[in-house]
């Protein structure tokens, strides 16, 4: 059911990104008087064909649905009667093929702009930026922050969400440089700190770069009560119940359920004896926890347990960011706008090898990604879109043979020299579009199916 699900909502993504695209095409082609032959989803064999006129668009969905295509009018493809010369594309002013080959990736940069402006009003719930533990010898030790401290600006950006902030350093920490954060704790005080980014290396972005910085988000003290247990855990065989207190381990005592947690994530396959409480009675448990690969990496121990929760405590930290109609519109166009900048910077920084390439991600990984959001609510689907709306928009544009960059870059040579670039230069091109793209697809595909692997 999960994986139909998933389908279900990554066929729902590419159709939407597909359509938009091509329709940009479509739309500026039939603006600038282009004759428009076929608007296809997808490639290969039609499934479905509708034409409204004899002279119309053919409207077609074929069988492979990764992408699509608008075909025009052109005499490079096909002989044109006379008469219709004048709507072939190749006989178009280089200004209007221009505006009729950008129109796509625009598209799908105007989708993602009303997309978050939508979103920026509707209201987003999003985790309040407070700090939890921060760990000895990391960079946010040397920059003296503190449990409970509440970030407010980074840079000279303002802070509402923890997401705000993860986004935030994320930018500045390709740069590799030194921020200042502001913070305010819980009695008003305003610090600022200088946080040093320099230590990060290429792999850090991918993974949990927040946690290396010794940034951890905060999260409420829990009493060490257990409030569910797997039926198959080692919990459950050793006959922990819900409601049951646990004291101590190996005769520790207990103050929180994050101390229960060190103590069986540092204890795989080894005994422990447990000390709880259930009710009036007190007793005596021994439970050795599983040993469990963690993200491919030495095995952590796992008894099957979860502790019970006050939602109370954690609904005092959720915030809700909303804007009015014209300040949301504003801040969705600045946030398509530094996702577009980030993503050029990211592309470019991989190209020099300074960000790892394992940062790039195929139609895997994605359709694992639609189906999460999209189980997550109609909100978290709405932010993927938008995000794989600007991805798509922003590749698009980049001059790459094949790609609508790719032709941007023959039109801006074409008015430089003149005259069209010629058919073998095109031929030649268009092959290292081709090996560049391919390349892109395997380095994807590995991704995929690496992250698959190590979980």
């Amino acid at each position: 059911m999960n994986l139909l699900f998933t389908l279900a909502a990554f066929a729902m993504t590419l159709g939407i990104l597909i359509v938009v695209h091509e329709y940009g095409h479509y739309l500026v082609a039939r603006l600038c008087g282009v004759r428009v032959l076929r608007f296809s989803v997808g490639f290969g064999k039609p499934l479905l064909t509708r034409k409204f006129s004899p002279d119309g668009t053919e409207w077609v969905l074929a069988a492979f649905p990764l992408g699509g295509y608008v075909k025009m009018l052109d005499e490079r493809e096909e002989p044109v009667a006379p008469a219709d010369l004048p709507y072939a594309f190749n006989r178009q002013s280089i200004y209007r093929r221009s505006a009729i080959v950008v129109a796509g990736p625009v598209a799908n940069l105007l989708l993602a702009i009303v997309l978050y402006w939508f979103l920026f009003v509707y209201g987003v719930n999003g985790i309040k930026p407070i700090l939890g533990e921060v760990p000895f010898a990391t960079p946010a030790a040397s920059a003296s922050f503190q449990r409970g401290d509440t970030i407010t600006r980074i840079g000279d950006e303002s802070v509402e969400t923890w997401q705000d902030a993860r986004w935030i350093l994320l930018q500045h920490a390709v740069q590799k440089t030194v921020v200042e954060i502001e913070t305010h704790n819980d009695r008003g005080e305003i610090a600022l700190h200088q946080l040093d980014l320099k230590s990060l290396d290429a792999d850090d972005l991918e993974n949990d770069f927040l946690g290396k910085l010794g940034l951890t988000r905060y999260r409420p003290d829990l009493p060490a009560k257990i409030g569910k247990v797997l039926p198959d855990g080692v919990a459950a065989k050793a006959g922990l119940i819900i409601g049951d207190e646990i004291l101590s381990v190996n005769q520790t005592p207990l103050k929180t359920w994050e101390d229960m947690v060190q103590w069986v994530r540092q204890n795989p396959g080894l005994p422990l004896e447990i000390s709880l409480r259930r009710g009036s009675d007190y007793l005596q448990v021994e439970l050795i926890p599983d040993a469990v690969k963690e993200n491919g990496h030495s095995a952590v121990g796992k008894i099957g347990a979860s502790p019970m929760v006050d939602q109370s405590l954690f609904e005092k930290l959720v915030v809700e960011v909303r804007y009015p109609i014209h300040k949301a519109f504003v801040q969705a166009l600045r946030k398509t706008w530094d996702t577009s900048i980030f993503s050029l910077k990211m592309m470019g920084k991989m190209v020099a090898g300074q960000v790892s390439w394992k940062n790039i991600s195929g139609p895997i990984t994605i359709a694992d990604y639609a189906g999460q959001s999209a189980h997550l609510g109609w909100v978290p689907y709405i932010n993927f879109l938008a995000l794989i709306s600007i991805s798509l928009g922003v590749l698009n544009l980049l001059p790459v043979p094949l790609l609508d960059g790719g032709h941007l870059m023959y039109y801006m040579v074409e008015m430089i020299k003149g005259s069209p670039v010629s058919e073998k230069t095109m031929e030649i091109s268009q092959q290292i579009g081709i090996a560049i793209l391919l390349t892109l697809m395997l380095f994807s595909f590995y991704n995929d199916i690496n992250r698959l692997i190590s979980g």
